[in-house]
């Protein structure tokens, strides 16, 4: 089933700039290894046999993601998913389809992380993506 785009959505597709955020972000996107990222946190995420069903891993581990490299709190997050089409788009959010996760929730995310250590292995296999995907720019930009 197709989902038909919100008003929202329709017009941010519309626009003629693309900004750098929006362009960090689709970097981004294609640099990280996601699929390996997830393997790593996966066994130490809930599997929601108790109360609430968990928000999916890899949304929350893009929300985390946007979290540390704009310097955001957990509530100046949860706003600024709200606020940025651009952020959502990354984060895989739908405001038609489900919400935001607020604040408390992207506060147990980032403690479950830190709590097994996974933060550092994280951000060195991002960087060491980013490293070979610039490094193979610069090959080809030099044969061009």
């Amino acid at each position: 089933m197709t989902h038909q785009p919100s008003f929202s959505q329709a017009e941010f597709a519309a626009k003629k700039k693309i900004t750098r955020r929006e362009k960090f972000l689709t970097r981004m996107e294609a640099v990280i290894p996601w699929a390996r990222l997830l393997a790593v946190i996966e066994s130490f995420y809930p599997k929601g046999e108790r109360g609430r069903p968990p928000i999916g891993l890899e949304r929350m581990l893009r929300v985390y993601f946007l979290q540390q490299w704009y310097c955001l709190a957990d509530e100046a997050l949860e706003d600024a998913l709200y606020d940025s089409q651009a952020l959502r788009g990354f984060a895989r959010i739908d405001l038609a389809a489900e919400g935001v996760p607020d604040a408390t929730t992207l506060l147990k995310f980032r403690r479950l992380l830190e709590t097994h250590g996974l933060c550092q292995g994280l951000f060195a296999a991002i960087n060491a993506a980013a490293s070979r995907d610039f490094a193979l720019q610069r090959h080809d930009a030099g044969a061009a």
